[in-house]
């Protein structure tokens, strides 16, 4: 009998993309991040790292059964405003372990050496700004802030307290994008001309259609709170499970996904600021199911001179990539594996503008061309394809590794929240183009999005 293996849709989406790449290529070099997390080690208790953990749905259940598998690391407290949710951060830490609904009760705790936040994104700014001001370190989910203003508090906050605060997209913390960051550092792609990122799911949860719990209720929900400061409405289950539908809660497509594509390219291209411009298109297309944030996003960006031009899509599946475009050659980006494709930059024959040329001085143009350009027998260049390959770039845990690092040995993280603010403006840029129909551009001097 044979045996099955299962391939996820990421796996499969992958496979296909380094496949592609690798067709062109003439070698493929593995990269090997020797992580020091992989490697047995015994960790005094001195010199463990203790958490919190606030918010225990999809992602925050993810992070935390991924963080106490670090060594040296270990959950002493969760929260959540969904009893159920208590039960959930049991099974995967242990049966006694302290659970509460008010994620003040952490802060308080002095056992608590930082936290972990994977919150709804409009609780993403109190959740931070008071965690800093208590002394305490933080990682909290993409994007950083569910509004410009949002963000900028949060990164005044973080600078006047002096605390670790880690965005959580994946992109900074992964071998291949650091990987591609040297290639572009070293001027493997010469003059950069153009950059293009894609992503797109095909399916009801990959659209945030999500089952809400079906025991979900306002005695085991405390629906008030998790409303916070947007304008309320009477307990709905569906906007519980749902909230990246709507703009009052989430930032949808651009907050989800772009923000991933955007963080990569940022630390990519060595970039960490704003846009200077954004135009956005897109709609409703497939996803009629009362949501108001669009399920086709596609946005323009201009950083510096250089433009990016970012596809999200909720109707067609397609993989996370990039497509880097300099003078000197394509550097394509999948969730597994970079490609280099050199180009000479260089006329390679006598330019075919010589059609226009009577023949006799064609003939001499061609002559003259091949004397002063063809190389010496045993001389000619060798332009082939150079692909690298690792793992996967949305890996959890080398990210939060670095951020328990950085609590430990108090050295700054790549996505502090100055990046993670930069990268949200974006997603905050293209979301406002969306709505507004036209262009907008940042406006550093008064910290807005103008039009």
């Amino acid at each position: 009998m044979m045996k099955s293996t299962r391939v996820s849709r990421r796996d499969f989406l992958g496979m296909g993309a380094a496949a592609a790449g690798a067709s062109l290529a003439a070698k493929t070099i593995w990269l090997d991040p020797a992580p020091l997390f992989a490697l047995p080690q015994s960790v005094p208790p001195s010199d463990r790292i203790r958490f919190g953990m606030i918010g225990i749905g999809m992602q925050g259940s993810g992070l935390l059964a991924a963080a106490i598998e670090l060594p040296g690391v270990e959950c002493i407290a969760a929260c959540d405003l969904y009893d159920d949710r208590h039960l959930l951060a049991r099974e995967i830490v242990k049966p006694d372990l302290p659970v509460t609904r008010r994620y003040q009760e952490l802060l308080e705790n002095k056992d608590i050496d930082c936290l972990i936040a994977a919150v709804p994104d409009h609780w993403h700014k109190q959740v931070v700004v008071d965690a800093v001001s208590a002394g305490k370190d933080i990682y909290c989910e993409k994007p950083m802030s569910h509004t410009v203003a949002d963000g900028l508090e949060m990164v005044a906050a973080a600078k006047k307290a002096g605390r670790i605060v880690q965005i959580g997209s994946q992109r900074v913390s992964s071998v291949i994008c650091a990987k591609a960051r040297d290639l572009i550092a070293q001027g493997t792609l010469g003059d950069l001309m153009m950059v293009e990122g894609t992503l797109g799911r095909n399916d009801p949860s990959g659209a945030w259609e999500y089952p809400p719990p079906p025991d979900l209720s306002p005695e085991n929900l405390d629906w008030d709170t998790w409303q916070g400061t947007v304008p309320k409405r009477a307990f709905d289950p569906f906007i519980f499970a749902r909230w990246r539908c709507w703009k009052e809660y989430g930032t949808g497509v651009a907050g989800d996904l772009l923000v991933h594509l955007i963080s990569g390219m940022q630390y990519m291209l060595s970039i960490n600021q704003a846009p200077k411009r954004a135009m956005s298109m897109g709609g409703i297309l497939r996803w009629k199911d009362g949501r108001n944030m669009p399920d086709v996003h596609s946005t323009l960006f201009e950083y510096g001179n250089l433009p990016v031009y970012m596809r999200l899509n909720l109707g067609t599946e397609t993989a996370e990539a990039y497509r880097i475009m300099g003078s000197k050659g394509i550097l394509d980006v999948s969730s597994r594996s970079i490609t280099f494709t050199p180009q000479p930059g260089v006329d390679t024959s006598p330019s075919y503008y010589d059609s226009g040329f009577p023949k006799a001085m064609k003939e001499a143009y061609v002559q003259k061309w091949h004397q002063d350009h063809d190389p010496a027998p045993g001389k000619e260049p060798t332009e082939e394809a150079i692909s690298y390959a690792g793992a996967d770039i949305d890996e959890v845990k080398p990210h939060l590794w670095n951020f328990f690092q950085a609590v430990r040995t108090r050295q700054p993280v790549m996505e502090d929240a100055v990046f993670g603010h930069h990268a949200a403006l974006a997603c905050h840029m293209a979301n406002e183009s969306y709505f507004q129909q036209r262009a907008v551009y940042w406006d550093e001097k008064s910290g807005s999005i103008k039009s």
